[in-house]
């Protein structure tokens, strides 16, 4: 996992602003144009172009221009990186669980094992 440190802390830049996540969310169900996207938001064109530039630096989404219309698709894989950070933890931390399940257990049994010597 630390070879794609760097991109994931992208990811995970990126999606920390609710603007870009709505932007994500509203693609997953299919493409559309920066001027659709922009529509939903109360912020001027600009503003709302520094949001796709993030998404487009950080993998998230991809840009093509026909004419005067530029339409922005998500690029669903640079997610399974985040996906893969997720299962990760995920796996540590019901290790961890785990773990302290045994402990509890074991201390249990030796207190049930000393009361039985009494």
């Amino acid at each position: 996992m630390a070879q794609y440190s760097a991109q994931l802390d992208g990811v995970l830049v990126a999606l920390a602003d609710p603007t870009r996540r709505a932007v994500v969310r509203r693609l997953g169900r299919g493409p559309a144009s920066v001027g659709d996207l922009a529509a939903a938001f109360p912020m001027t064109l600009p503003s709302f172009m520094k949001h796709i530039r993030t998404l487009e630096a950080n993998g998230l989404i991809s840009t093509v221009k026909s004419g005067r219309v530029r339409t922005c698709v998500l690029n669903r894989g640079q997610l399974s990186l985040l996906d893969d950070w997720l299962a990760e933890q995920r796996r540590i931390w019901e290790e961890h669980t785990d773990r302290l399940e045994r402990f509890v257990r074991d201390q249990a049994d030796q207190t049930d094992q000393e009361e039985d010597l009494r």
